[in-house]
C-alpha cells in the first residue's frame, strides 16, 4: 500500500508537467505549423534559386544542403560571430553568405511581426491593434532614420582602462559603429512612442479604445516628423535608402542582420510564451482579471514592453512593414482558435511564412527590379482585412 502511493505521488507531478504541453500537440495547430513549414522552405528554395548568378534547384538544394558547410564550425563562427568565412564551392558562398540570411531576416521579422502584433491585440482587446497602429512602428522608424540621416556610417570611440598580463594598466578605446546598436535605439524609439501613447490615454487608467487612439495620433505626428528629416539629409543615396527602409525593405540583408536581431527576438519571443497566460486572462475583461488578483496596468505595461521589444527586433533590420502585425494573429485564431498559448505559437509560423512569401513576390514580381516587402505585404493585407470586416460584424471595441 505504501509503496503504491510513493510511486502515485511520484508520478502525479510527472503527470501534471505532460500534461501542461498537451495543447502542443493540438491537430489544428501542428497542422498549422507543418504548412507553415512547407511554405517556409518552398519560398526560400525559390528565394535561394534566383539572382545575378543563376543555378538550378538541384544545384541551389545541393548548396543548402552542402555537409561542408552545415558541419563546419568555423562556417557557423563566421555566419553567427562574425569570423572569417572558411572556403567552400562558389555555388555554396552564394547561397550562404547572401541568398540564405535574407530568408533567415524574414522569418526574424516575420515573427516578431506577429507576436508584437498578437500581444497589442490581447491587451487593448482590440482587433485592429498593432505595432503600426499604436505608433511603435513609427516611433521606432523616426529614432531609426534621425540616426540614417544624422550619423550615417559615423563610429564612436569609448575610452576604458584595461589590465594588460603584466597588472599594467592601460588606457585604450573600444570602437563600434552606430549601425550596431540600431535595435537598442529602434527599442528605445518604440518605448517612448508607446510611453507616449500610455500618458495620452491614461485617465485613472487606460482603456482598449484610448490606447488605440492615442496610438493613431503619435502615429500621424511622428510620420510627418520621418518625412520632415528627409529635407535634411544632403546625400541622395541616403535619402533613397531611407525610403526604401520606410516602406520595409529585405534588399541587401546579410548575416550582419541576422546577428543584430537574433538575441534580442530570442528574448521578446521567450517572454511573450511566457505571458500568454496574462494574455488570455486579460480576454477576459478588467473585471474579470481583477477578480482573479491580476494587477491589471502592472501587466498590460510588461507585456507591452515584451511587444515593442519584438517590434523594434524587426524594424532594425527591415524598416517598417505594414499589415503582418495586423493579419497574422487574425490568421492565426481561425486556424487554432483564441487560446493565447496557440496563437503565440502560430504566430511564430504563420508569420514567417508571409514574410518569406512575400519577400520572394518582391523578388521576383518585377525582377530584375526589386521592390520593398512592405509594398507586397500590403497589397496582400488590405484585402485580406477587408474580408475579415465583411465577415465579421463586430472588429472589436472601436
Amino acid at each position: 500500500m505504501s509503496n503504491r502511493t510513493s510511486t502515485e505521488t511520484t508520478q502525479g507531478p510527472r503527470t501534471r508537467e505532460s500534461r501542461r504541453f498537451v495543447w502542443l500537440f493540438d491537430p489544428k495547430l501542428v497542422t498549422t505549423a507543418l504548412a507553415s513549414v512547407a511554405v517556409v522552405v518552398a519560398a526560400g528554395l525559390v528565394q535561394v534559386s534566383f539572382g545575378a548568378y543563376s543555378m538550378s534547384l538541384g544545384q541551389a538544394w545541393a548548396a543548402v544542403f552542402d555537409p561542408e558547410v552545415i558541419f563546419n564550425q568555423q562556417a557557423w563562427n563566421a555566419f553567427l560571430l562574425g569570423g572569417e568565412v572558411p572556403e567552400m564551392s562558389r555555388e555554396s558562398l552564394i547561397v550562404w553568405n547572401i541568398r540564405l540570411p535574407r530568408v533567415f531576416v524574414a522569418i526574424i521579422v516575420g515573427m516578431n511581426l506577429a507576436v508584437s502584433g498578437a500581444i497589442f491585440q490581447a491587451i487593448t482587446r482590440n482587433e485592429l491593434a498593432s505595432p503600426f497602429i499604436l505608433g511603435v512602428s513609427s516611433g521606432a522608424g523616426l529614432m531609426i532614420l534621425l540616426v540614417l540621416v544624422a550619423f550615417a556610417g559615423a563610429t564612436f570611440a569609448v575610452p576604458w582602462l584595461a589590465i594588460s598580463a603584466g597588472l599594467s594598466v592601460e588606457l585604450t578605446s573600444f570602437t563600434f559603429s552606430v549601425s550596431s546598436l540600431l535595435p537598442v535605439l529602434a527599442a528605445v524609439g518604440g518605448a517612448v512612442a508607446f510611453l507616449i501613447v500610455y500618458a495620452i490615454a491614461w485617465k485613472n487608467g487606460t482603456s482598449p479604445v484610448r490606447l488605440v487612439l492615442a496610438g493613431v495620433i503619435v502615429g500621424t505626428v511622428f510620420g510627418s516628423l520621418q518625412t520632415g528629416l528627409f529635407f535634411f539629409a544632403d546625400d541622395i543615396g541616403v535619402v533613397q535608402s531611407s525610403i526604401a527602409w520606410t516602406t520595409g525593405s529585405l534588399t541587401g540583408t546579410d548575416w550582419g542582420q541576422v546577428r543584430m536581431a537574433l538575441p534580442w527576438s530570442i528574448v521578446a519571443i521567450c517572454l511573450a510564451i511566457a505571458g500568454s497566460r496574462q494574455c488570455n486572462v486579460m480576454l477576459l475583461g478588467e473585471q474579470t482579471a481583477k477578480s482573479l488578483g491580476m494587477s491589471i496596468e502592472k501587466v498590460r505595461f510588461a507585456l507591452s514592453g515584451v511587444a515593442v521589444l519584438a517590434a523594434a527586433a524587426s524594424i532594425a533590420v527591415a524598416g517598417i512593414v505594414g499589415f503582418v502585425g495586423l493579419i497574422v494573429p487574425h490568421m492565426v485564431r481561425n486556424l487554432v482558435g483564441s487560446d493565447y498559448k496557440k496563437v503565440i505559437v502560430g504566430c511564430l509560423f504563420v508569420g514567417p511564412a508571409l514574410m518569406v512569401g512575400a519577400d520572394v513576390g518582391a523578388r521576383l514580381a518585377l525582377s530584375p527590379v526589386q521592390i520593398p516587402v512592405g509594398i507586397v505585404t500590403g497589397l496582400v493585407g488590405g484585402p485580406y482585412f477587408l474580408y475579415l470586416m465583411r465577415k465579421k460584424q463586430n472588429m472589436g471595441e472601436i
